[in-house]
């Protein structure tokens, strides 16, 4: 089941592709197109109405994390990451999330990794590290980032104290080494903070809720919500790819019978093998968000059924392209080309390891 294309409008889609044609150029997210997303509250989908957000039931906004990634790569990425921050608003202290989202252009970037340190002082932390791949960092009003918290005491056998930090733009320097051959206009860079100080309640984890309880996004496992975030792009740029190859078959091989014939054929089928995928994909998805909202928890079973529909979807969306990309024409291996800026977009995203499968299991489903 693809998605209905409602969510943009046909003059919206057509305004953002044009304005976005030089992106893999420029590297760097239009002006005019965040714009267009800071009057939509796109960035907003996850923060609470009383923050100047659109609080959006999960399935709700997968679909606008798909139907922005067939937009765009780089526009669905960064609407996907830049809505993902909210999650962490009810994880923060009262005041601390006033301050990070309520402004009307407030984004969150940063790393999940704990790839920094932090020591303790008065009143908070003294924080150093260096984080990658944190998309929108250039036009961020705030990042986090996790870091392990030093103790002074003889490492032991437990696991080390992990917290998350909040930091303002000017404790951050970016380091502008996203040069990725594809989703070029997410400005993906490394961040590096040295010996910042941050306010005790500046700091926050993902397993002492602080406000919101009524939220269930803010009760759904971070995990799961992230890995199905990731899939939507993946899914939205799979369509995107497909569409594009149908109209270039029709128009390539009219004059080969034949040829058009069996591609056509090729193209159904992948289209076929990568709804069937979706299908299963939402299916998993709205039941386990019915299930959550009921019972307030999600089964760890539901939660491994979650991540390997996530997965088996991506796969399905790789290969569905890579089977139609030979059939396409030359002008494929050209950057400018639309195709090649999908393909090479979609194998980008996939390429996270939240999508990619380790068990045998989950091999076996793609």
């Amino acid at each position: 089941m693809a998605v209905e294309r409602a969510l943009f409008p046909e003059a919206d889609i057509r305004w953002i592709r044009n304005r976005l044609l030089e992106i893999d150029r420029t590297c760097a997210p239009d002006p005019a197109v965040l714009d267009y997303c800071y009057e939509r509250r796109l960035f907003k989908l996850f923060v609470p109405d009383a923050l100047g957000g659109r609080m959006t039931p999960l399935p709700e906004a997968l679909r606008w994390f798909e139907e922005a990634s067939r937009v765009d790569g780089s526009f669905g990425w960064l609407v996907t990451i830049g809505s993902g921050g909210g999650y962490f608003a009810a994880y923060m202290e009262p005041d601390a999330a006033e301050r990070v989202f309520a402004d009307r252009h407030a984004v969150i970037a940063g790393s999940g990794m704990p790839t920094g340190t932090a020591r303790r002082t008065d009143g908070g932390y003294r924080v150093s590290g260096r984080w990658k791949y944190c998309s929108g960092s250039t036009f961020a009003t705030t990042f986090t980032a996790n870091a392990i918290v030093e103790t002074g005491e003889p490492a032991s056998g437990d696991a080390p104290s992990i917290r998350a930090f909040i930091f303002r733009p000017q404790q951050v320097n970016i380091v502008r080494d996203w040069d990725a051959f594809g989703m070029k206009g997410t400005e993906s860079h490394t961040i590096v903070v040295e010996d910042a100080f941050v306010p005790e309640g500046m700091t926050f984890n993902l397993e002492e809720r602080k406000a919101y309880a009524e939220e269930p996004v803010y009760r759904y496992p971070f995990v799961s919500f992230a890995e199905t975030s990731f899939a939507a792009v993946c899914i939205g740029l799979a369509g995107r790819f497909l569409d594009e190859a149908e109209t270039r078959i029709r128009d390539r091989l009219q004059s080969h019978p034949e040829r058009l014939d069996f591609v056509s054929l090729l193209a159904r089928r992948s289209r076929d093998a990568l709804n069937r995928r979706i299908d299963a994909f939402y299916d998993t998805v709205n039941r386990s968000w019915e299930l959550h909202v009921r019972e307030s928890g999600l089964p760890s079973e539901m939660q491994e059924r979650v991540s390997s529909v996530c997965k088996a979807v991506t796969r399905q969306a790789v290969a569905s392209c890579e089977t139609l990309f030979p059939y396409l024409g030359m002008a494929g291996l050209f950057e400018r080309d639309p195709l090649n800026r999908v393909f090479r977009d979609l194998h980008t995203a996939a390429q996270h390891a939240m999508l990619v499968p380790y068990r045998d299991e989950e091999v076996a489903m793609t």
